[in-house]
């Protein structure tokens, strides 16, 4: 079975601004399109495994012909911040570490959750961003290129 077929978008991916949320879709829908593949230290292409950032830069580059830098900590210094964790739209990218230092990336889906390669062992999955390993580990959020830049 497919792991994307259980997973529906949420409510709040369909809240954008007109014109905006044809991205987001695009976005949200290759993502998930993405769970259950298998994680890949350094992976960039889907038939082979991917990593955090290779999940991230793949569905932006694919749905969007959108290039982000190759790693997590690159791209956290890409488009405008996301101060309150309570404006978070889907299709924006969560970034986590320790000490402020960016070393995972992934990509909000809405009501709480975001997409992402974890590590080895694991498959392409959606977490909790309240679940306490990935709360005590959020470092910020940016808006990239779904909002018109």
């Amino acid at each position: 079975m497919n792991p994307a077929a259980a997973f529906e978008l949420p409510a709040d991916a369909i809240g954008m601004p007109v014109g905006e949320d044809g991205k987001v879709k695009s976005v949200l829908q290759k993502a998930l399109a993405l769970l259950g593949t298998p994680y890949r230290w350094g992976g960039t292409d889907p038939s082979k495994g991917l990593d955090c950032s290779g999940l991230v830069g793949y569905v932006f580059r694919s749905a969007l012909g959108i290039e982000l830098p190759r790693v997590s900590r690159d791209m956290a210094k890409n488009g405008e911040p996301v101060t309150d964790r309570a404006k978070l739209m889907a299709g924006d990218l969560v970034f986590f570490g320790l000490k402020g230092r960016v070393d995972h990336v992934g990509i909000y889906v809405g009501d709480g959750r975001f997409v992402h390669a974890p590590r080895r062992g694991k498959d392409v999955t959606v977490s909790s961003l309240d679940n306490s390993y990935w709360s005590g580990r959020f470092v910020q959020a940016r808006r990239v290129a779904l909002n018109g830049s």
